[in-house]
């Protein structure tokens, strides 16, 4: 089901329509000719005079012959190099400029049986390309991953899920139409909010399932195709992001991860993968998402809202069976700046469930009010902590405990989570050693994620860390994935 108000959704897109047509009226800007060089600098040997040819005499006693008895110089330092297999090599040619990528192998296993799915959590090969021209106020980005993943074993081509042999991450065209404006178009990865691995109103596409099997972190975040305006003043900043699609979140859905099934009451993986009804209407089902923010006096304050979808599924239609995304708004703000000796920050939001505003539906998630404290400090030379304090408060309670199906699992008014990451740099900071550790003392459970991460020189570094999930509950959120601890090792070279 689309929210109200769908109409509105054509301004950002007319908005960017128009600056791309400005962009193109613009005359062409040519290139002068390049100014002649000085005296003395020319092509032209007849300019030079005959001094210039021949150089300044050399002091007395160092003329050629002037001195037969001086020693010879060291062998390598005289006017003829020796032939050395050294100094045949050839030098590697240097990459295009703006072409960068890496290779990468990562492979991870279960420490414990899981009759849901592969003993196997990773194991694939990548290649990523980027390319990244640009020309005069324009330019380009293109980053795709070129996948060999015999885990999944999926092989029809998925743009939205990143599946099969490619994950297009991003490409897109930066427009500069002037000093206050940037344009961003085309599939991009999008993030903003102040929580760690923590989000309220970062309501753009995640990837739970690479981060809980052992990717590189920076696949949680999963690309969006949209544009980006962003104004720029010296009282106030505004970004606008228009999703034309939505983009849902890459859902734990039991193909790589098993979890909590509410039909059958116990855990499920590939034996009952979750289907679900996306909304995937062009300029129908759409998101648009905004922020206002600005700097007062080294505080870093912001505005958010939302309006889209559930990102992840948040209801269940009883005809089909199916997961579906109900209609979702959402209106925050934040704050961060130091503190003391550490830097701390706030957030906080409010998910406003169009689709089941008096909380007296049951097949639909509730609104929420959800809220972040964190604070980060070093603790010693190279050896920070960073701390968090999270919370879910369910709006409308009453009316949820009341219409809640017999048998169904109740979850608590509020939900309370902390997190604490530690981080130990050494060897130079060649070795990252962290741990992040989410704890709820509400739905009693927790996940670990210890890491290693060694740099060996400027193309070769390795990665070893592991997932750990902990609870005494199967239908908590950390405690429906215990079947899923594994231990990962990945080897990348990058060039």
């Amino acid at each position: 089901m689309k929210p109200s108000g769908a109409h509105w959704t054509g301004v950002p897109l007319a908005f960017a329509m128009g600056v791309t047509v400005s962009l193109i009226a613009q005359p062409a800007l040519f290139a002068q000719d390049a100014p002649a060089l000085p005296s003395g600098l020319s092509d032209t040997q007849s300019e030079k005079s005959e001094t210039q040819k021949s150089g300044p005499a050399l002091p007395e006693g160092l003329e050629e012959g002037s001195n037969p008895d001086r020693p010879s110089l060291p062998p390598g330092l005289g006017d003829v190099l020796p032939t050395t297999e050294e100094n045949q090599r050839v030098e590697t040619p240097s990459l295009p400029p703006g072409l960068s990528g890496f290779l990468e192998g990562r492979v991870g296993r279960r420490t414990q049986n899981d009759p849901h799915e592969k003993d196997l959590s990773i194991g694939e090969a990548r290649l990523q390309v980027r390319v990244e021209p640009s020309l005069h106020r324009l330019s380009f980005k293109l980053s795709a991953d070129f996948l060999y993943d015999p885990v999944l074993d999926a092989h029809e081509l998925d743009l939205e899920r990143g599946e099969a042999w490619i994950d297009l991450r991003e490409a897109n065209v930066l427009l500069r139409p002037g000093e206050q404006v940037d344009l961003k178009i085309g599939r991009q990865i999008l993030t903003w909010g102040t929580g760690d691995l923590v989000f309220i109103n970062d309501l753009f596409p995640k990837d739970w399932n690479a981060f809980f099997i052992g990717r590189d972190t920076d696949y949680l975040k999963a690309p969006s195709d949209a544009v980006k305006v962003s104004l720029f003043s010296p009282f106030l900043n505004l970004d606008l992001v228009y999703t034309p699609r939505f983009d849902p979140d890459r859902t734990i859905d039991g193909r790589r991860i098993s979890y909590f099934n509410i039909q059958s009451a116990g855990r499920a993986g590939q034996d009952a993968v979750v289907q679900a009804d996306t909304p995937d209407g062009w300029f129908h089902d759409d998101e648009i998402a905004g922020r206002l923010y600005r700097n007062i006096n080294g505080l870093e304050a912001a505005v958010y809202s939302y309006r889209g979808y559930w990102k992840s599924p948040a209801g269940f239609d009883a005809n089909t069976g199916r997961a579906i995304f109900p209609a979702l708004s959402v209106y925050g703000a934040s704050f961060r700046g130091t503190i003391l000796s550490g830097v701390g920050n706030a957030e906080m939001g409010y998910y406003d469930s169009e689709e089941d505003r008096g909380g007296d539906n049951p097949f639909i998630r509730n609104s929420e009010f959800r809220f972040i404290a964190a604070y980060e400090q070093e603790l010693l030379q190279n050896l920070s902590a960073g701390l968090q304090y999270y919370l879910e408060h369910l709006l409308d309670y009453d009316p949820y405990t009341r219409t809640l199906p017999a048998g169904s699992p109740l979850a608590d008014k509020n939900r309370h989570v902390l997190t604490l990451r530690l981080t130990q740099l050494s060897m130079n900071q060649n070795l990252i050693l962290s741990l992040f550790t989410f704890y709820s003392p509400s739905d009693q459970d927790a996940y670990l994620r210890p890491n290693a991460a060694y740099t060996i020189d400027d193309y070769w570094s390795v990665e070893v860390g592991g997932n750990f999930f902990f609870g005494n509950e199967k239908h908590t959120f950390f405690g429906q994935f215990e079947k899923n601890n594994n231990v990962f090792v990945g080897v990348r070279y990058g060039f």
